[in-house]
């Protein structure tokens, strides 16, 4: 069966920093007849949405690649938590904001409408290819593996302009976990902060939220946490030590990409997967249910 084609959008930093994160998710998607067409030009999002009003050119960088990938189809899926919620929000108001679209569509010297639509890559699994289709494709179960979903703030929020799923009770990550016989770990802080942007100004603020986070995941028996954002990734594997120093009985959790596992699940070779390239190892624990070398 010829694999199903949509056009993809990587972001700066999976092309850079986070390629395992990209890479585990091409040869996951062609293990379940899903192939990533990446654009054949394409910029920066901006990595962050501008939230004054009136900060209409701070949506063009989103809109040019927005124009571009409609002219390849009707659909733009992509993996990075950030890329997604500025895509789709920027999307949004173009869509709706006629003034604002005549301003941004003059500045880019495109004439677009809004009208792609900008789906995340655990979107596509759900909806297009299915988690049960995904269960079936599976050759190395994770069986008794205890995940905890991170969500953190940019895949759900705001619920009215992302969608993916119910804003505060969300399943979409814990449905493909259980696709992937892996046990989902349901904890209070899946859907709170990490400290974003904050990593380099603020660092105390951050080990505080990242803490909170993965203590929260702890204490309801994760023994691993995974994630779509490399921002959140970054954020809780470097506030481990902090936290562990600072936590009596704490133990680092490995924090993984979504990806990853999916695709050590769907049979990946391990040393493809960058495990190692992770600050805190998930290996150990793989290994320990019976998953890993």
């Amino acid at each position: 069966m010829k694999a199903m084609k949509i056009p993809y959008y990587p972001g700066c930093t999976l092309n850079t920093v986070a390629k395992t994160f990209e890479l585990s998710a091409r040869a996951a998607a062609l293990s379940v007849d899903f192939e990533m067409d990446e654009l054949s030009q394409w910029n920066c999002c901006g990595a962050a949405f501008p939230l004054t009003p009136d900060n209409v050119i701070g949506l063009t960088a989103p809109a040019k690649v927005l124009a571009h990938a409609r002219k390849t189809g009707p659909e733009l899926t992509t993996l990075c938590s950030v890329c997604y919620n500025v895509l789709k929000r920027a999307n949004k108001v173009i869509k709706d904001d006629r003034e604002k679209r005549g301003v941004i569509n003059d500045f880019i010297k495109e004439d677009y409408d809004g009208s792609l639509n900008v789906i995340h890559y655990l979107e596509v699994l759900r909806d297009k290819v299915g988690f049960g289709n995904v269960k079936a494709a599976v050759k190395r179960p994770l069986t008794g593996l205890k995940a905890g979903a991170y969500y953190g703030c940019m895949l759900l929020r705001p619920f009215e302009d992302a969608g993916i799923d119910d804003a505060e009770r969300p399943v979409i990550f814990e449905d493909m976990l259980r696709a992937l016989g892996a046990e989902p770990v349901d904890f209070p802080n899946r859907i709170d902060c990490c400290g974003a942007h904050l990593a380099m100004s603020n660092t105390e603020l951050v080990t505080r939220l990242s803490g909170s986070v993965m203590t929260s995941a702890a204490n309801m028996g994760a023994e691993i946490i995974v994630t779509s954002c490399p921002l959140c990734q970054y954020n809780l594997d470097k506030s481990q030590s902090a936290v562990a120093e600072h936590t009596p009985g704490y133990r680092p959790v490995p924090i993984v990409y979504f990806t990853q596992l999916l695709g050590l699940a769907l049979g990946q070779p391990e040393e493809t997967l960058g495990f190692e390239k992770n600050v805190w190892d998930a290996r150990g624990v793989l290994r320990g249910k019976g998953v890993g070398k």
